[in-house]
């Protein structure tokens, strides 16, 4: 194969796993009321904010960019003086 060959496979190959990306981080929340309920519930003693957050429908990308905020949060609060 020549170097034009190799270089549009991995460009395909970068437009597919971006748009499998896409789809799984924007898939909608399969969870059921009672499971939304139950991880409401196991969320509580963080604080009733985090709790409200697992009632609403959520995208997977939407709950990582919370998780990664949260961890943003606890870092923060523990360099703090």
């Amino acid at each position: 194969m020549d170097k034009m060959t190799k270089g549009l496979m991995v460009f395909v190959a970068v437009i597919v796993a971006g748009i499998l990306v896409f789809g799984v981080l924007t898939m909608r929340d399969q969870r059921s009321v009672g499971q939304k309920i139950d991880d409401a519930v196991q969320a509580l003693p963080e604080g009733p904010d985090k709790a409200e957050r697992q009632l609403e429908d959520r995208t997977p990308g939407q709950k990582l960019g919370d998780a990664v905020k949260d961890t943003g949060d606890k870092i923060k609060d523990n360099t703090n003086p």
